[in-house]
């Protein structure tokens, strides 16, 4: 849950946001129903409270030549020693892990890696994965067709409350 508290503007503010970040805040203000000035007061609002922490383009993965994508549950022989640390330093450095997750379950992380190819897969794996600290194991699952990825979040658990905000 936020620390701030949104109400039904901010949360309209969010999903036109994350449907389209290209929009100008005039038409973002018109889409919501606001003036400019209070809405663009309500978006630094809502970067200021890390409720929206940047903007992005999405990227065709085959289009730029990324046509494999692997799930791999990672474990690691210690979580709370200079290894791990390491570990996660480590993963968070490698331009081909698009997501970390420690998890529960039979892995201790899972990873979402984008590569070329088999091959690209395999150098990475060799080369880098299973040299990494602490990994004792690592188990590999491939994406055979992608149904949903990178969709915008659910705003429909947020509190109907209102606050007092810019605008």
């Amino acid at each position: 849950m936020p620390k701030l508290k949104l109400d039904a503007i901010d949360r309209r503010i969010l999903a036109a946001l994350q449907r389209d970040a290209r929009l100008t805040n005039v038409q973002l203000a018109d889409e919501v129903g606001l003036s400019p000035s209070p809405c663009l007061r309500r978006v630094r609002m809502l970067e200021d409270a890390g409720v929206i922490t940047g903007y992005h383009a999405t990227l065709g993965r085959k289009e730029v030549g990324l046509g494999l994508t692997v799930f791999i549950g990672v474990k690691v022989e210690r979580h709370h020693d200079k290894e791990a640390t390491a570990f996660r330093e480590a993963v968070a450095g490698l331009a081909e892990v698009v997501s970390c997750h420690l998890v529960s379950g039979e892995a201790d992380f899972l990873l979402q890696v984008v590569v070329p190819d088999l091959a690209g897969y395999e150098r990475l794996l060799l080369g880098t994965l299973l040299k990494l600290p602490g990994v004792s194991d690592i188990r590999s699952n491939f994406a055979i067709q992608t149904v949903k990825a990178q969709a915008p979040l659910p705003l429909n658990h947020l509190p109907e409350g209102s606050k007092q905000s810019p605008g």
